[in-house]
C-alpha cells in the first residue's frame, strides 16, 4: 500500500490519512504512559528505518484487508513498574487515540518490551 490510507464515511466522501500521522499518534500515545522510558527498535527495524522515511523508531503499523489497523510497539520501561499494567495501558491508549483522532478500528496492539532502564527521576506508582 502507499503512504496514504483512504477512509470512506457513509457515502459522504472519503478522508485521506497520511501514514506519518498514524505513526505520530501511536508514538505520543505510548510515551504518555507513566513508566515508559522510551521507544526502541530491534536491529531489523533500524535497518528498515534507514531505507524508508515515514517510520518512527519503535512503531510498526500494518493495514489489514478489512480496513483495520495492526500495531507493534517496541518499548523500554523503568525498573519497578508492572509490565502487564504498562502494556495494557499502552494498548488502550493507542486504540482510544486512533479511534478518536482518525476514526479507524485497531484490531491488534502488540507491545514488545525490549529492555529495562534502572535510573530514573520518576518514582514507581504503587496500586
Amino acid at each position: 500500500m502507499g503512504q496514504e490510507r483512504d477512509l470512506i464515511v457513509k457515502n459522504k466522501g472519503k478522508i485521506t490519512c497520511n501514514r506519518s500521522i498514524l505513526l505520530s499518534i501511536i508514538n505520543l500515545a505510548t510515551k504518555e504512559i507513566c513508566g515508559v522510558s522510551g521507544l526502541t527498535s530491534s536491529f531489523k527495524a533500524k535497518v528498515a528505518n534507514f531505507f524508508t522515511r515515514n517510520n518512527h523508531e519503535g512503531v510498526s503499523i500494518r493495514f489489514n484487508p478489512n480496513g483495520s489497523l495492526s500495531v507493534d510497539v517496541y518499548i523500554r520501561i523503568y525498573y519497578g513498574y508492572s509490565v502487564p499494567d504498562i502494556a495494557y495501558k499502552i494498548q488502550e491508549n493507542i486504540k482510544n487515540g486512533i479511534a478518536a483522532m482518525v476514526d479507524m478500528k485497531t484490531t491488534k496492539v502488540n507491545v514488545h518490551v525490549m529492555g529495562v532502564d534502572f535510573e530514573t527521576n520518576e518514582q514507581p506508582v504503587t496500586a
